[in-house]
């Protein structure tokens, strides 16, 4: 049997050779290694220090904060369904070693509160969703956690209040459904689902990361993004699916970045950004993709539906302007208000985004005689409806009775596109990710999806997102 030391020997060797590591040509994302060190017994109600493995099929059940101690690993096998359950204080998982989430398609890991019914009818109250509340605190990831490798996992219901006990092992964290910290280490998120979460589901203060082709449903109550990353985070988020964001999609600042850690630079293609920013009620705030306070990265091919404002550009703190690359995204918007942010005014919303002439619509079709960059414009009535993105089966354009704010989750739609989609065959594909992490089927991204040619995060040729 393989020792726990050894694990971690190879996850070095590896991490050495990350610079060295390019995108891979398309392979089956399906399937996982399935390492085993020290199996878990599932006999018992988890509780305090863990480490080895929680093997395959078997459910787990928590009872108390659980930690993985510098220098351990814990490995989550495939179909493993964890029930964070406590009692009283929301209880979640700490880690200062190495967290590997290794499900696939057939059998996804589960992390989960049990007993909790979900609420996804359309229009449904926010101020009674269970979703929005924190059934449980999360994975917290301390300083000093070298890796989380999550591959083909749903995380729901997280986010809830953080114990002292939590605090202390990682360094006084707030509650996120997933939070990483450490700049020198490796976060990786791929094919998975996050739901519902009481602020941002997805935290980053800094380090490598590639979040490719997940799901993030109905996040946030009144304030959170898919992904809010921080203080150097270098990486890519493409592929992914959010809807119903209270605040935007992707978020990239550079805030609190230490000295000697490279600036955040996260290039974001491919996504499909469906009815965001509704839940955020603070002037200026929410809508799709924001880069702002000396963050850098590319935003191309991305399909940006119903958001309460396009792509943000900001100006107060200003974004790494010099070093943003940006275009060929397709917006829709079903009234005037929404098609009148597809370039978000500075006076509303502090960004300085430049009309791109690659984007659909193309802006000189509406932008008004004399506009200069940040300028409010009201747009034609033209342009409501117009360029509709042809999901297969979509709130596209909004049911009557229904509000922007009432979708927030997948429920039944399929966002993939119809084989008549104008969206296929007119993305930008002359860049390279970032790839900032190894290609590993274990230890790190099992592939680097490269840039699609069909705008949004589902493509014609079978790539991209597999929800």
């Amino acid at each position: 049997m393989k020792k726990i030391v050894s694990i971690l020997n190879v996850l070095t060797a590896i991490i050495v050779l990350s610079s060295c590591t390019k995108s891979q040509d398309s392979k089956d994302l399906s399937q996982a290694v399935k390492p085993i060190v020290a199996p878990i017994s599932d006999t018992a109600c988890l509780s305090g220090s863990v480490k080895g493995t929680m093997l395959a099929g078997k459910t787990y059940n928590v009872c108390g904060d659980i930690f993985v101690n510098a220098g351990d690993t814990l490995i989550i096998q495939e179909g493993v369904t964890v029930n964070f359950k406590g009692s009283g204080t929301p209880v979640g998982l700490g880690v200062q070693g190495v967290l590997l989430c290794l499900g696939t398609k057939d059998k996804p890991i589960w992390l989960t509160k049990p007993g909790v019914t979900k609420t996804d009818q359309l229009g449904a109250n926010p101020d009674l969703d269970p979703a929005l509340k924190g059934q449980w605190t999360g994975i917290t990831g301390a300083t000093n956690c070298p890796l989380m490798a999550i591959k083909w996992t749903h995380i729901e219901f997280g986010g809830g209040t953080i114990s002292a006990a939590m605090k202390t092992f990682t360094g006084g964290a707030s509650p996120y459904p997933l939070y990483f910290a450490n700049p020198a280490g490796t976060f990786v998120l791929e094919d998975s689902w996050v739901y519902g979460s009481v602020d941002d589901p997805f935290r980053i203060n800094g380090g490598k990361i590639h979040v490719m082709r997940n799901t993030f449903e109905k996040c946030g109550y009144t304030g959170g993004e898919a992904m809010n990353s921080k203080a150097g985070t270098v990486g890519d988020y493409a592929y992914n699916l959010c809807i119903g964001m209270a605040t935007n999609g992707p978020k990239m600042s550079n805030i609190n970045v230490l000295p000697g850690v490279p600036s955040t630079v996260v290039n974001c293609y491919n996504n499909t950004i469906v009815n965001c920013g509704y839940r955020r009620n603070a002037t200026g705030r929410g809508g799709s993709i924001n880069y702002e306070q000396g963050a850098a990265g590319l935003a191309y091919n991305n399909l940006i539906v119903n958001c309460k404002f396009g792509l943000r550009i900001v100006q107060n703190p200003i974004a790494d302007t010099a070093n943003i690359r940006y275009g060929y995204n397709w917006y829709y918007g079903d009234s005037t208000s929404v098609c009148s942010q597809f370039i978000p005014s500075l006076s509303v919303s502090t960004a300085i985004s430049l009309p791109q002439e690659t984007d659909v619509p193309k802006p000189s079709t509406y932008l008004p005689a004399g506009w200069k960059v940040g300028d409010v414009y009201t747009a034609p009535a033209s342009l409501n409806g117009a360029n509709n993105p042809q999901f297969i089966n979509a709130p596209v354009p909004l049911p009557a009775g229904l509000q922007l704010r009432d979708i927030s989750v997948v429920g039944s739609y399929n966002f993939a596109l119809k084989s008549t989609s104008p969206c296929i065959g007119v993305g930008y594909t002359k860049f390279s990710p970032v790839a900032s992490v190894i290609v590993d089927p274990v230890y790190g991204a099992t592939e680097i999806t490269p840039p699609g040619k069909d705008i949004g995060c589902y493509q014609s040729n079978g790539r991209g997102n597999q929800h």
